[in-house]
């Protein structure tokens, strides 16, 4: 196939990678330009004492679509793990404990034994709570009015009560949109609760990945981009893009057929030209939304769980990270805990961490009283995702700009998700799709 044009993408996290990959399969040679020194974006890993450390948790469910069709591209697909049908234990301070799992049957019907078993919740709950699933299927998530609405008010509007809401829709909520339920837009929450738990029956089983971070978007994702031709340029400073389109890559310029600027709104705003997104300014609305990861190294087994959820705790979900780390051979277990929404731990120095979350897990997982810390410590994304709410799904762009031949991508632009994994490959896909078009138009194709 031969080439049809030259394209820069900007940014080399998910959407980037997302959108090299699209366009390179299609006979369209491209360049990829990452300011650091490794691929992967907001999903990476480091070293620490001899530990393969990911900045965060990040997890997938099965109705992630464009996000597993990346593995397949990348041959990846065997370094994951998803669940043969959704299943988590929900874990309590007082020792007391619930467990979803989803029936074989077909969807929303899926979900009604689990709610039934619910232990966490009382019977009235779970009735009310499915009479709230059944109002949530008939809203349609991109109706620009529910981006007006926030979904504590809707809840409550609904009946459920303060345990429904910390047992059951936090559950999910907070961790999906990393946003507390009162703060969140209506539509965002609506489309995760439509599309992973009252969509197809196995939308929501959970897929965890059996390697870092840094190997499954990173490595592997920079070989098979030069493989099928591209080129990728790290700890590349692209400091404009102008109309041309060119752009200007560590102060020099460089000429493309098109640009996909992949990179957070926060850098994309000065970057792209005001010709091509004359409300760029307005993108500072959209804010940013903190996640924290509590890293505990135990000297003995504490959880034999691969991982849980936790209410009317600091803990919010817990993860074993003993074998993807590299800690083998009976040196003790390492779990890390996930903290969505983390507006009140972003700036706690790392000892009132410790302070708060070693008891928290003591609580939890009663072997860990028992047991001896032999490493902790926190990482922390300030700006892990923009802020879902209210009002925030207007002031997201669409992929298209006002100059041909520049695109934008990334989980913040207007995918018709959340800000994920699954956003940011599609919005990757979204640009190639477009790039591929105005390529066509320019050729006469």
């Amino acid at each position: 196939m031969s080439p049809r044009g030259h394209v820069a993408v900007v940014g080399g996290g998910l959407a980037g990678i997302s959108a090299a990959l699209a366009l390179q399969e299609s006979g369209v040679r491209t360049t990829l330009y990452e300011a650091r020194p490794r691929l992967g974006g907001a999903t990476h890993s480091f070293d620490r004492d001899g530990l393969t450390v990911d900045n965060g948790q990040h997890i997938f469910l099965k109705c992630c679509t464009a996000y597993r069709g990346l593995l397949e591209r990348l041959g990846a697909q065997d370094r994951v793990r998803v669940q043969d049908r959704l299943d988590i234990r929900v874990l309590t301070p007082d020792g007391t404990s619930g467990r979803l799992r989803r029936a074989k049957a077909p969807g929303p019907l899926h979900l009604l034994p689990a709610l039934a078993r619910y232990r966490l919740l009382s019977p009235g709950d779970r009735l009310r709570a499915v009479r709230a699933s059944l109002a949530l299927q008939g809203l349609d998530p991109q109706d620009p009015a529910l981006d007006a609405v926030g979904m504590g008010g809707w809840l409550a509007a609904h009946g459920q009560r303060e345990r429904a809401r910390t047992a059951l829709w936090e559950l999910f909520l907070i961790s999906a949109l990393n946003i507390g339920v009162d703060d969140a837009a209506m539509g965002p929450a609506a489309m995760v609760c439509k599309e992973g738990l009252l969509g197809r029956a196995d939308a929501a089983d959970i897929g965890v990945p059996t390697v870092p971070l840094g190997e499954l978007h990173g490595g592997i994702a920079a070989r098979r981009i030069e493989r099928l031709g591209g080129r990728v340029h790290l700890k590349a400073k692209v400091s404009a893009v102008e109309a041309g389109p060119k752009l200007v890559v560590d102060g020099e310029p460089v000429a493309a057929d098109a640009v996909v600027v992949a990179v957070p709104h926060r850098a994309a705003a000065p970057l792209v030209p005001a010709q091509a997104c004359p409300d760029r300014d307005r993108w500072a609305g959209l804010g940013s939304s903190p996640i924290i990861n509590v890293h505990v190294v135990y000297d003995r087994p504490v959880m034999d769980l691969p991982f849980a959820a936790a209410i009317g705790s600091p803990v919010q979900w817990v993860f074993d990270r003993t074998e993807i780390s590299g800690l083998a051979g009976g040196r003790g277990q390492y779990l890390a805990v996930s903290v969505s929404a983390a507006d009140g731990w972003i700036d706690t120095p790392a000892a009132d961490v410790r302070a708060a979350f070693l008891p928290a897990l003591a609580r939890l997982f009663p072997a860990a009283r028992r047991a001896r810390v032999t490493d902790f410590f926190v990482t922390r994304e300030r700006h892990a995702t923009f802020r879902q709410s209210p009002g925030s799904g207007a002031l997201r762009p669409a992929s298209a700009t006002r100059l041909p031949g520049v695109f934008l991508a990334g989980a913040w632009t207007d995918t018709g998700w959340p800000d994920t994994m699954e956003g940011a490959v599609r919005s990757g896909l979204t640009a190639a799709r477009l790039v591929r078009r105005h390529l066509d138009g320019v050729s006469g194709r």
